[in-house]
């Protein structure tokens, strides 16, 4: 008798945890996609799919046999992020499922490691994207330095929303996360390049000569230098003093 009631407090208890937990995980999920991350869902279209071909070109074939001798031969997949970036290169900044599959066969892994691995890192645009793939910081420094007001210049000017493109396929808007150029904020990265100190209107010149195929200024669009501060270089004029002493091997 004693032991029926243990098993009925522990069956009462248990079915109560659950019923909680599915309460909390009810009361935190959320069904819509983040504007950071959209990108890296898979959304199957007659350009990506099972059946959509990809082969690396014969130039990047080379480069792949040239990343993959940076490796140990029993270690192939350690050559995935590279090999995933340069087909993501190949395919005009995104990678489909055929050319994920491609890498996993080269690396000698399981499509679905490939899979994971580029829907985890934001690097990796698993739907297509724009000629210039313009990414804005709105995280705390670059929202307090006026990040609100980039988006908004970039979204009037272009005409789209937050994780958009335009009709003509030459850019597509991101909000994302830390970019680590905090110091210069606000700024975006467009493809490889890093736009800082923007304003409204030095984000519009940038999309325009983006637009009209003009050369840009990659870095800080004021007189600063780097990461320099307002009053220039103020420390390390001479070379650091060595250390007091050397360590013998």
């Amino acid at each position: 008798m004693f032991s029926k009631r243990i098993i009925s407090s522990f069956s009462t208890l248990t079915s109560q945890s659950i019923l909680k937990q599915t309460v909390t995980r009810s009361y935190f999920k959320s069904n819509t996609f983040l504007k950071s991350d959209q990108l890296s869902r898979h959304v199957e279209t007659e350009e990506n799919n099972d059946h959509t071909p990809f082969d690396f070109t014969a130039d990047n074939m080379i480069k792949v046999k040239k990343i993959l001798s940076k490796y140990p031969p029993k270690y192939k997949q350690s050559a995935l992020i590279p090999l995933l970036d340069l087909a993501q290169r190949q395919n005009g900044g995104w990678i489909t499922v055929r050319a994920m599959d491609k890498v996993a066969q080269i690396c000698g892994i399981a499509p679905m490691t490939a899979y994971e691995v580029a829907s985890f890192y934001t690097m990796f645009n698993r739907n297509k994207v724009g000629q210039h793939l313009v990414q804005v910081c709105t995280t705390t420094p670059c929202m307090i330095r006026g990040s609100t007001a980039i988006v908004d210049a970039c979204r009037k000017h272009l005409g789209i929303g937050v994780g958009e493109s335009t009709k003509d396929g030459k850019f597509t808007l991101m909000e994302v996360e830390c970019q680590g150029a905090c110091v210069n904020a606000p700024m975006m990265c467009v493809n490889d390049d890093f736009y800082e100190d923007l304003t409204p209107e030095s984000t519009v010149k940038l999309l325009e000569q983006l637009a009209n195929n003009q050369k840009t200024k990659i870095g800080p669009q004021t007189s600063r230098k780097a990461a320099e501060g307002p009053n220039g270089k103020t420390s390390l004029f001479e070379p650091p003093t060595p250390p007091p002493f050397r360590a013998d091997f």
